[in-house]
This record gives C-alpha cells, structure tokens and sequence, in this order.
C-alpha cells in the first residue's frame, strides 16, 4: 500500500543494522528482531547502542552519510569492531521507494536502512582520518563562501539604490575575506600532514592544477589513487553511461557521482586544455571530429581525473615525456 513501510516479508536472514542520524538523536532498528531503540548523538550516547548491540550477530550496520553529525557514532561503531558502511541519502531514497516505502520517518529510514545494507551487500566504510575529514569541512565552507560571493555579484548587478549597492559590496569583500583565510587554512592543514602533502606536490605537478584544484581533490575524492580509471570516472560521474534497449544503441550520457569533483574540475580542465600539451591536442582533436566543445572539455576533465589517479598511484610528478617512474621521497 503506497505511504507503507515495505513488506515485512523482506527477507532478513542475518542481523542487520540502520541508524538514522539527525542533529540531536540517532534511531536505530535492528532486523530481524525489529526492535527500534533512540540515543542521544553525542559521546555519552554512543555507548548505549554499543552496548544494545552487545551480543547480536549483525551483518552491516547502514548509516545514511550526512554533513558531520554521522562522524561520532561511525567512528565509535568502527572503533569496537563493528562492519559500518556510510551510504548515499538519495540511493537509500531511491531502494526505500522501490521497495514501496514512500512514508519518511525517522524510525522508516532506519528500517529501510538496515534492509538496504543486507540487501545491496554494502561493503564496510572506515572513517577517514581526522585530518581527512577537518580539511574537507574548510574545502566546503570555502565552496559555499565561494557560491555566495557569485550570488552577490550576481544581486550587484541589478541593484540599483546606492545604499544596497555598498551593503552588498561589503559583503562582497566579507566573502573574499573568508575565501582567502579559508584557503590559506587548507593549504596549512594539507602541507601540515606528510601524506596529504605528497599528494598535493603529485598533484600540482600537472600543468593547469593549482593548489586549489588539488586540496578540493585530495577532500572529495580521498580515493585517488586506490581505484582504477573506470572506477575513478564513475565515482566523479564522468565516465559515459550506456543507454541501449534492444536494437537501440542510444547516446551515451555522464550522470550521477559527485557533482563537486566535477565541478572542482572544470576550471583546471579549461586551463589543462590550454596549458598542457598533451590534453590540449587531445582537445583539439574531439573538437575536430565534430564533437561539442562541452563534451570535448568534459573528457579532457576525465582525462585529467584518471591521469590524477594514475600519478598518485604510482606515487610519481608529472612528466612530458614517456612515464618513467619519479619517485617521491618519503
């Protein structure tokens, strides 16, 4: 029945485990037992559900990924050796509505939840270090001091009574403040850290990615250079999608994955595509064959993503001739 909860015939053969997290509480379901229990979201808290747990054979335990307020229990759960994977808000969304959940409470997205980790045989997700995690809360708050200062040129543009003209001009220079200072702050925290701080040298070793680029890589995409390129492309959602159905071959599409890698991205592929030899005949050549520039450059930011995990991988700079290993030293 729509506005359900799905079936409880949803077969559940092993323990599993949702919490759905919000600012103050965390409410936890645990399948097949269907028990619903609600904790305080802070250190006190995430004792009471270590020790509910005490005991349960449990399979996966699903946490729905939120700004910052799933970091203390994930790393708690983990810590004591618990399997915790931290999944996406919309593809939890997306199950709960296939299965038929459309009602959304709280003690419902736990549920779905804990069925979603079973059925999708979600592999376990351990927390990233502390470092990992402060310096992609400053590369976000730079991104939103960033967008308000666009919106602001934005508004700029059409006032017209000179005292809301200077309000918004403050504010203006407020935000570039904020931007600056913010920035400065990440480039500190990533040097201040030797693994980060490789990285960021590998990284800004290619021509046309500038600190900005690579600290706004190295916090939203921690997994450069674990993967291989079609994973890599898929994760930023700039890997082309199939659209095929019978005997239709339809065009084939990006979409999904990380919207703020791409966007990180544009600007230092816009520049790649000028600046770097290799990406710019590349380039060149998609526009040349009868491709739009806007796919043409979306590739080049593929290329730039893939040649970035690459180079992270085999832990070497940036070349213009044939890659031979350059090894950093530790």
């Amino acid at each position: 029945m729509q506005g359900k909860v799905m079936s409880e015939h949803c077969a559940v053969t092993e323990g599993a485990v949702g919490i759905d997290v919000c600012k103050a509480w965390l409410d936890i379901r645990v399948l097949p037992a269907n028990t619903v229990e609600r904790f305080a979201n802070d250190k006190k808290g995430y004792k009471q559900p270590l020790a509910a747990l005490k005991g349960l054979s449990v399979g996966m335990i699903t946490i729905e990924a939120t700004a910052k307020y799933h970091r203390g229990v994930h790393r708690a759960l983990y810590a004591a050796g618990w399997p915790v994977t931290i999944v996406n808000p919309l593809r939890a969304r997306l199950f709960a509505e296939s299965m038929g959940a459309l009602a959304k409470t709280d003690q419902v997205d736990a549920r779905v939840l804990a069925l979603f980790g079973q059925m999708a045989r979600l592999s376990a997700t351990p927390p990233l270090p502390e470092t990992l995690e402060n310096l992609r809360e400053i590369v976000r708050s730079r991104e939103v001091a960033v967008s308000a200062k666009v919106a602001l040129e934005n508004h700029l543009e059409t006032a017209t009574l000179a005292s809301v003209r200077k309000q918004i001009k403050l504010q203006i220079k407020a935000a570039r403040r904020a931007i600056e200072a913010l920035q400065k702050e990440a480039v500190e925290v990533t040097k201040g850290d030797a693994g980060l701080a490789r990285r960021l040298v590998v990284l800004t070793s290619i021509p046309g990615v500038g600190d900005v680029t690579a600290i706004g890589l190295l916090a939203n995409m921690p997994e450069l250079g674990s993967l291989d390129a079609k994973k890599v492309g898929m994760l930023a959602g700039l890997a082309p999608v199939a659209r095929d159905s019978g005997q239709r071959n339809g065009l084939r599409h990006i979409r999904g994955g990380r919207g703020i890698v791409r966007a990180g991205l544009y600007m230092a592929a816009l520049s790649a595509a000028r600046r770097n030899a290799h990406l710019k005949r590349f380039y060149d050549r998609l526009v040349a064959a009868g491709k739009a520039k806007k796919l043409a450059l979306t590739a080049v930011m593929r290329k730039l993503l893939v040649l970035a995990n690459t180079l992270i991988k085999q832990d070497r700079l940036w070349s213009r001739e044939t890659p031979i290993a350059k090894h950093l030293h530790a």
